[in-house]
């Protein structure tokens, strides 16, 4: 029976073996610990809620928490080509793309003249950004501040590949993980067996909002 690409391509993803975690080196032993220690404690969260409150064992409330941590996974992979930083070839790559194929022509010159020489600056808080959407989403942790973050940093890049280009990039794949990002925001998708839900449950200072750290992660989740 020949193999499923599919489940071959999960395996290589979950045991470090897909191009872009080989193009890391050695680097992708600790890059890859760190991905299975997000997915195990997003497990050990997720039956912790289980356990404790009866109003998270819905299918409404696992089906959320299962595709917002699928999406924190996708965050995740998308972040191992901005690797090794501070620039990796492929994001100056499509930075590149973005100097000729964003909307507005003023995108277009803040990108070439601005964000393209300088990109070794700019290079590690895009990789920042985004492993912060991939631990939020796993861990369903401030989920609601962080998916507005996310939704402003996904329309950048489909307004700065707007225009015709590599016919392989279909800018409308943005605009539905904007949308997706929009539904997490708007539903509080970490309060599905995710840390938002713990810390409303347990800590009183967030569940009560009366203390301004505790007001901070009441509203960002």
């Amino acid at each position: 029976m020949p193999e499923s690409p599919l489940f071959t391509d999960i395996w290589q993803f979950f045991t470090a073996t897909t191009e872009d975690y080989l193009n890391l080196g050695n680097w992708r032993f600790p890059i890859v610990a760190l991905f299975w220690i997000l997915i195990a404690a997003s497990l050990v969260i997720a039956v912790q809620n289980l356990r404790e409150d009866p109003a998270q064992r819905t299918p409404y409330t696992i089906g959320l928490a299962i595709v917002r941590v699928l999406i924190g996974c996708m965050w995740f992979q998308g972040m191992l080509w901005k690797l090794p930083l501070p620039a990796s070839d492929g994001l100056h790559y499509w930075t590149e793309q973005e100097t000729t194929r964003a909307a507005f022509d003023f995108h277009a010159a803040f990108m070439k003249d601005v964000v393209l020489p300088n990109l070794a600056w700019f290079g590690p808080f895009v990789f920042l950004a985004e492993l912060t959407f991939a631990t939020s989403m796993i861990l369903g942790f401030a989920v609601r501040v962080v998916s507005v973050l996310a939704i402003l940093f996904v329309l950048q890049l489909w307004l700065g590949i707007y225009r015709p280009g590599d016919p392989a990039e279909w800018p409308w794949s943005y605009m539905f993980l904007a949308m997706l990002m929009f539904v997490f925001a708007l539903e509080g998708a970490g309060r599905c067996l995710g840390l938002d839900a713990w810390l409303r449950r347990h800590v009183e200072a967030v569940r009560q909002g009366k203390t301004l750290v505790g007001w901070l992660l009441r509203i960002a989740g």
